[in-house]
């Protein structure tokens, strides 16, 4: 719904009632929540479940079609609005998370080290501990896209330099924040559930009982589960199922639900918790794609503007042919890869979640060069250091990370060999398939 009410606030500032931006705020506000209260009620209705229940194909479209529009629409019709309303939910948000873990002071239940750090083969990430615990964290420690978001979109909305510091440090700390919260939502969960939610369905089974089986296989600390807990868990947060969620979001959620419905609502509110936990994840992910769009859709037309002859009118921003090509490669890309990992057997979040960190943190290691640079120009040699060691770490961690993800002989890491060892399981099961003889009938 934040997309509807964005554009509403986006014409509304625009035609309606231009330099009132408290009061579009306010309504921009009312109505986001009125859609939180709401979208329960629509849920439990017959026609909510029909249009509402979507498959991850069927919404990985969705999003590709919405980063498209938030890339070629004026930034003051969807962009800025949508984002903008979103900040209001987000900032609450954190702020109930950070009040929830003073009241409740939740136990951690997850180990110290885990005793699949040393292996790497843990049902929800494999690889070593070096370096895709770096890669698998992210934007919580060290975030490229942050950079490459502050240095192309915010200075245009800025008044003036001094705003700079409070935007760009404040907000990476608030991300930080944010990781801190989804490392504790995550921890304060049984492990027994926590891997029955996260473990890819090849592995669970993808019902309840086998779930509960296969986790009690691991060999973790604490009673043994029963295919009732998980089915009692799911239920609690009125799903029909929680096994094999993988991705993070409804970890994340659940581990939301358990603290904030101890301290705002009781039982009776878990389920809400827990889906406006959902929600609160959802705006984060458009919020990326749309910026992040948009900035890629710059940057591929100033770099092909460059060889000159016809492409040098990507230059002019309103030349609408290239804006539209642009930005239609640019979700081409992701989209691709966003297809590729809701159908992936394993869960998509195996291949998807290590990318994404190695690009990120890709990013991150250009902007620490640009800075070292800067750096170095302006004559302080001395205070290179600051910002060379960290560019070193993570050249380190993400060209590491890089390689191993593409050519590493685990199959369970390495997309080559993934890839070839499923070719050589696929190949046999379809000869057999078409050599299968034909059933024939017969008369009496």
């Amino acid at each position: 719904m934040t997309i509807p009410i964005a554009l509403f606030m986006g014409c509304y500032l625009r035609f309606l009632r231009p330099g009132r931006v408290m009061e579009v705020s306010v309504i921009g506000v009312v109505l986001l929540l009125l859609a939180v209260v709401c979208g329960n009620w629509v849920a439990e209705t017959s026609w909510g479940a029909k249009w509402f229940s979507l498959s991850p194909v069927t919404l990985s479209w969705l999003l590709i079609g919405y980063g498209f529009a938030a890339s070629v629409l004026p930034v003051w019709l969807l962009l800025a609005p949508r984002d903008y309303l979103s900040t209001f939910m987000k900032v609450g948000t954190i702020a109930l998370l950070a009040i929830g873990v003073l009241v409740v002071r939740p136990v951690m239940m997850a180990p110290a080290v885990s005793r699949f750090a040393g292996a790497g083969d843990g049902p929800v990430f494999a690889g070593s501990v070096f370096p895709f615990l770096f890669v698998t964290i992210a934007c919580g420690a060290l975030s490229g896209f942050h950079a490459l978001i502050s240095s192309g979109t915010t200075p245009k909305m800025l008044e003036k330099e001094g705003q700079m510091r409070l935007i760009g440090y404040g907000g990476m700390i608030t991300e930080s924040f944010v990781a801190v919260i989804a490392l504790l939502t995550a921890s304060i969960l049984d492990q027994h559930l926590y891997f029955a939610l996260n473990a890819p369905a090849a592995q669970t089974g993808g019902t309840a009982a086998s779930a509960a089986q296969y986790v009690n296989g691991l060999g973790l600390r604490g009673n043994p589960a029963t295919a009732e807990q998980i089915s009692q868990a799911a239920a609690s947060v009125g799903e029909r199922s929680i096994v094999s969620r993988t991705g993070g979001a409804p970890t994340l959620a659940f581990g939301m639900s358990e603290m904030l419905h101890r301290v705002f609502g009781g039982m009776d509110l878990k389920a809400f918790w827990y889906h406006f936990a959902i929600m609160f994840e959802a705006l984060f992910i458009l919020t990326t794609l749309d910026a992040g769009t948009r900035a890629a859709r710059f940057l591929v037309s100033d770099a092909l503007s460059n060889l000159g002859g016809p492409l040098r009118k990507l230059q002019n921003p309103g030349w609408r042919p290239g804006v539209w090509a642009c930005s239609l490669a640019m979700v081409a890309a992701w989209g691709s890869i966003l297809l590729l990992g809701v159908t992936d057997p394993l869960g998509g979040i195996n291949t998807l979640f290590p990318l994404y960190g190695i690009a990120n943190q890709l990013l991150a290691a250009i902007s620490l060069t640009v800075i070292t640079v800067v750096v170095i120009k302006k004559g302080h040699l001395k205070w290179a250091w600051i910002p060379g060691v960290p560019l070193l770490w993570d050249l380190a961690v993400t060209l590491t990370a890089s390689w191993q993800k593409v050519f590493s002989a685990d199959p369970a890491v390495g997309y080559w060999t993934q890839h070839y060892q499923y070719l050589a399981a696929e190949t046999p099961a379809r000869r057999r398939s078409v050599r299968r003889p034909m059933p024939t009938s017969s008369t009496t």
